[in-house]
């Protein structure tokens, strides 16, 4: 669970206020589309979920743990549950779907030698064939399409262990189909790994079809917070307006 109380960022130069009180409670399991116009404050906001940037105050608890006031070493610990996807799959593209997730699972330089036990292998592929991409394990990165790619690095986040993903516009540029399986993916994911995730997803019309949760952002202010559903009018315009 991730409970976040009145969560602030402010740009000390300039004292322009990014995200002003965010308040909002996460449950295991849920899918959360993250909505709003471009310059709204999602990266920001997801940026600083996932403790790649810091924020001016609020309160921030995982796991019955308050993230601020826990030190580094913990804070590394805590974030080695947590999992972080680029818009564009930080994949090699030289190398197979299967070799970009298998460092995931054994020490990077038993990988490069190929010193895998076929428990390891077996392991691997186990994970690919959850993301429906067993036939093409094999396959070199840069011929996947991009909803493969995506694909790929939720098998990573997964057997790294990641109970939370932060995910940046995980269907942006795929063609609908694409975007449709990538999203029932993280769904079937949620659902069945008991993985939560955050998504930034800029096609409203897939947050209202897959996310358990929508939340509605407004010149970094929190402005719709609903479970999962066609937003009315009403709510469209307190986030678009």
């Amino acid at each position: 669970m991730i409970i976040v109380r009145n969560l602030t960022k402010t740009f000390p130069a300039t004292g322009q206020e990014v995200l002003s009180r965010i308040s909002f409670q996460v449950d295991q399991g849920e899918l959360v589309g993250l909505v709003g116009s471009s310059g709204t404050g999602k990266t920001t906001l997801l940026r600083c979920l996932s403790l790649k940037e810091s924020w001016t105050s609020g309160q921030y608890i995982y796991d019955s743990k308050d993230i601020t006031q826990i030190g580094l070493l913990e804070k590394w610990k805590q974030q080695r549950h947590w999992a972080y996807l680029e818009e564009k799959p930080a994949l090699n593209r030289n190398q197979s779907a299967y070799k970009n997730v298998l460092p995931s699972y054994v020490p990077y330089w038993r990988a490069m030698l190929g010193l895998v036990s076929t428990d390891e292998r077996v392991t691997v592929m186990d994970y690919l064939e959850r993301v429906g991409l067993l036939d093409q394990a094999l396959e070199k990165a840069e011929k996947l399409s991009g909803g493969e790619q995506q694909r790929v690095a939720v098998a990573k986040a997964l057997l790294r262990g990641a109970k939370v993903i932060f995910a940046d516009e995980p269907v942006s540029g795929l063609d609908p189909e694409a975007a449709e399986n990538v999203m029932k993916d993280l769904k079937h994911i949620c659902v069945k790994e008991k993985v939560t995730i955050i998504c930034i997803m800029h096609q409203l019309e897939l947050a209202e079809k897959y996310a358990s949760r929508i939340w509605g952002l407004n010149e970094g202010r929190m402005v719709v917070d609903i479970a999962g559903r066609r937003l009315t009018q009403r709510e469209k315009n307190l986030i678009f307006s």
